[in-house]
């Protein structure tokens, strides 16, 4: 990487330069301008180079003081002029208004753009009266050309500048909403692979769990019941097994986020196998269903499948008796909802995950989710009641 070459060496340069090519024109001869003999024009030809060191010397000041190095400049200039007027101080003059409208602000050259036409103006009726031919407007165009000409200049490059500066603002806000985008996009990734892991493997092991602690904790336990306990660890196992797969084929789609194969994806067609594997379980469930049959989104259905699926799971875990399942499907929403007792001590407490994506899977279709015991969530008193509502229509955009 090459190092940056500092401001102030190419202000120093410009002054430089100007300096001489100031000093080229007095040693060539040419240095005198044609405004007439001026109050001081006897003086010696040599004190014209003091207003054109002065004059030069502003160009320092280009960027730390455009403003008080055009007023120093206009005083040089006066100087210069009641000198006779060399022509060397007025280019150098040309670039001090310049640099004035390029880094001052910007009454600086709204101010020199006025003042500029105005003088034009004047020194041209000046001229032709002081003349008394038509001719000395020439005198305007010399103003012109020393004033107005560098201040239209400076302003186009200061706009140009300016152009280019929110051109740089707006691609730098687009990179950083591009990487905002990006991060975003993983969250959400990360969040839909947290939400299937734990409905597809932490249940699953949960229930193999629970069954081979239940057969090592009998103290003698019976063939039969060994029996049954690992016929539950292997369906538990073929069932994890399944939706494993599912969601393996789910996170290699590289689609716009819904699967090849809609019919792929469980929904409330298969709500009879989830509560069958409840009860298999040993939870005892009351179910009430009312639409289901009717054709549903495919995201809504999938859904409501995996909310029933961990409630289910819950109710059995961490609940006692028999859990009310009621599930109702009409034109405009599935409204999900469970209630079942809890025990008065329970000894089984769990991380709180699975709530957490059962509200995501809610929020992500513009739905809601209240849970709790008691009054948090309308339940009577040492029960829990689970309320999930998914409309059928939702507008990402309106909910943003």
């Amino acid at each position: 990487m090459t190092a940056r070459w500092p401001s102030w060496r190419t202000d120093l340069v410009i002054s430089l330069v100007s300096f001489a090519g100031g000093l080229l024109l007095y040693a060539a001869g040419g240095w005198r301008m044609f405004l007439g003999d001026g109050p001081w024009s006897g003086a010696p030809d040599w004190l014209l180079l003091v207003p054109m060191t002065v004059m030069a010397g502003c160009c320092l000041l280009r960027r730390l003081a455009p403003g008080t190095a055009e007023g120093i400049g206009l005083v040089a200039l006066a100087a210069d002029t009641m000198l006779g007027g060399s022509l060397g101080t007025a280019l150098i003059f040309t670039q001090v208004v310049y640099d004035a409208c390029v880094y001052g602000r910007a009454w600086l050259w709204r101010a020199n753009l006025i003042g500029g036409v105005a003088g034009s103006v004047l020194a041209a009726v000046a001229g032709v009266l002081a003349a008394r031919d038509w001719r000395g407007i020439v005198l305007g165009l010399v103003v012109a050309l020393i004033v107005v000409l560098p201040t239209v200049t400076g302003i186009s490059v200061r706009q140009y500048r300016e152009q280019a500066r929110i051109q740089r603002q707006r691609a730098e806000e687009t990179v950083r909403l591009a990487a905002w985008e990006r991060r975003q996009a993983v969250a959400d990734e990360r969040a839909r692979m947290a939400r299937e892991l734990h409905d597809v493997v932490a249940n699953q092991l949960s229930a193999i769990a629970i069954h081979a602690t239940a057969v090592l904790s009998a103290p003698d336990p019976s063939p039969q019941l060994v029996r049954r306990a690992v016929e539950q660890i292997r369906e538990s196992s073929v069932s994890g097994l399944a939706e494993m797969r599912q969601m393996i084929g789910l996170l290699r789609d590289t689609g716009d986020g819904e699967s090849a194969d809609p019919a792929a994806r469980p929904g409330l067609a298969s709500l009879p196998q989830l509560v069958a594997q409840a009860e298999a379980a040993g939870l005892a469930v009351e179910v009430h269903t009312a639409g289901t049959d009717r054709p549903l989104p495919v995201s809504v259905d999938f859904a409501a499948h995996r909310i029933v699926g961990e409630s289910l799971t819950n109710a059995w875990k961490h609940g006692s008796g028999t859990a009310v399942l009621r599930v109702d499907a009409d034109d405009d929403r599935v409204l999900i909802e469970v209630d079942n007792p809890v025990r008065p001590s329970a000894a089984v407490t769990g991380s709180g995950h699975g709530l957490i994506g059962m509200r995501e899977r809610a929020a992500l279709l513009g739905g809601t989710l209240t849970s709790g015991t008691g009054d948090t969530a309308g339940a009577a008193s040492g029960r829990w009641r689970l309320r999930a509502e998914l409309p059928l229509r939702h507008d990402p955009g309106a909910a943003a």
